[in-house]
């Protein structure tokens, strides 16, 4: 059952005349130089007060959009175009592999615990970014009105007001399925690694793009499966032609991809290649493990890009996301979409954790119905795509000549790839005594090659501290 809770207070006027702004320099009414209205001129044109303006202005620097000029006023920040090039698609290794990347991932990750660190590696997002107290204030609320169904293990599939809401949003993306088809999870990584016991068995080969999230490469490296790596373009993604062949000369019992804003080159397959691959898949009666868990971050305007799932005729594709990247990382809610693999997928579920935590899937469900989900969404992605341009500039300022980087359209990680002969684990040993923590390239591959390249992450707002720290990576980088 819905739990109907009371709406968050109203967001502060200063958020909601920053958010308008924004919104004209996105749609291109307020173009890079122009000129903003004066503090006082803009407060009587919104009868809002001079200091909300102000805050406005603030927020809005804050986000990288605007610049303030002494004696001159408030300009819309001009984005230089970016004169690097995107980096190389990788050659394709011809043999899968066994996974051996979690040291590697240990050692990288392990003082990433430091609080004092500056986590430019990491794919986390500030919790400024998201509605934070809004969420947590349902949490509380539900733990106070569930009674006993809060405390009550929720057995899968899960709590079908969630598994309601997950559909009905899964519709308007073109993924036409009803809430008995979704089971939820804790988290997406859950998701993928129900669906991939569900669909292999230790030593099976599974395609995937490379470079590939490293998470990924530690399921198959937990599960025993091997790994074929085909070649993505940081613009298209996989490799369709590529893909094709080594289907042919390979035994393949799975694919795992992400098809929509790939980690960590930020990829967008486009409709007609996700209906291709589908088609190309189902002929041969192999599954398509997608993880969509950045599908609803693009920053072109319009409809979000449709999943492979969309496609889908036969139940071979297995959707999986959760909320991490747009509402609450630590509350852990994710879902799997599993087709006509869903009674295995929900037995594993059982098996592995019994059921999913049941408050936190209130909360989540109850903002998904009351909460303004889609405009919160519409205003995380301009600050993203704010942020991505910011932190591509710093690079492309700062980084060696030669250095070539992603220009994602969704998401907020960046690839970066150095000029050769520099070495990513070298820039990140040395880049830790600086309290500054960047993703190697090596844990992004299951053969560990990318050995130049680094994932830099755009989830934090704009600060003196990300512009220190990326100005003195770039310093170290010529160094190497």
């Amino acid at each position: 059952m819905t739990l109907a809770l009371a709406s968050g207070p109203a967001r502060h006027l200063y958020e909601e005349l920053a958010d308008d702004l924004a919104g004209l320099i996105a749609k291109g009414a307020l173009r890079s130089g122009d000129r903003l209205p004066s503090v006082r001129r803009l407060s009587l044109q919104r009868s809002v007060s001079v200091s909300t303006v102000l805050q406005a202005y603030v927020l809005l620097e804050s986000r990288g959009l605007v610049e303030t000029r002494p004696q001159s006023g408030h300009y819309v920040r001009a984005m230089r175009a970016l004169s690097a090039e995107e980096p190389r698609s990788p050659r394709r290794s011809s043999q899968a592999t066994r996974v051996s990347v979690s040291d590697l991932v240990a050692k990288v990750y392990g003082a990433a615990r430091d609080p004092s660190m500056v986590l430019l590696g990491a794919a986390h997002m500030s919790p400024a970014l998201l509605p934070t107290e809004s969420i947590n204030r349902r949490l509380a609320s539900v733990a106070r009105t569930a009674g006993s169904a809060g405390v009550a293990y929720d057995i899968p599939p899960g709590l079908p007001a969630l598994r309601r809401q997950i559909a009905r949003r899964a519709a308007e993306n073109g993924v036409a399925i009803g809430a008995d088809d979704v089971v939820t999870t804790f988290g997406a990584m859950e998701a993928l690694h129900l669906c991939l016991r569900a669909v292999t068995a230790p030593g099976d080969t599974v395609l995937v793009e490379t470079p590939a999230y490293y998470g990924i490469l530690q399921l198959m490296e937990s599960l025993g499966l091997r790994v074929l790596e085909i070649p993505a373009n940081p613009g298209t993604g996989i490799d369709l032609e590529l893909t094709a062949a080594a289907l042919r000369e390979h035994d393949v019992a799975a694919c795992l991809l992400v098809p929509s804003f790939s980690n960590p080159l930020g990829a967008l397959m486009p409709d007609e290649a996700k209906q291709a691959l589908v088609a190309m898949l189902a002929r041969r009666e192999i599954p398509l493990i997608e993880d969509d868990i950045y599908g609803d971050l693009h920053f072109d305007p319009g409809p979000r890009p449709r999943p492979a799932k969309a496609y889908d005729k036969q139940g071979l594709v297995m959707l999986c996301s959760s909320f991490s990247k747009t509402l609450a990382p630590g509350y852990r809610v994710g879902y799997a979409v599993p087709g006509r693999f869903r009674d295995q997928v929900e037995r594993l579920k059982f098996a592995q954790t019994v059921g999913t935590a049941t408050l936190p899937q209130m909360a989540v469900s109850d903002f998904l119905e009351n909460g303004g989900y889609d405009r919160h969404l519409r205003r995380l992605r301009r600050a993203l795509a704010a942020q991505v341009a910011r932190v591509s500039e710093a690079i492309v300022e700062h980084f060696p000549p030669g250095t070539r980087i992603s220009r994602p359209r969704g998401g907020f990680v960046l690839w970066v790839e150095m000029p050769p002969g520099k070495s990513a684990l070298d820039l990140h040993a040395r880049a830790l005594r600086h309290k500054i923590s960047i993703a190697p390239g090596p844990i992004f591959s299951a053969k560990q090659r990318f050995s130049s390249c680094i994932r830099v992450s755009a989830g934090f707002p704009w600060s003196d501290t990300v512009d220190r720290s990326i100005v003195r990576l770039g310093q170290i980088a010529r160094e190497l």
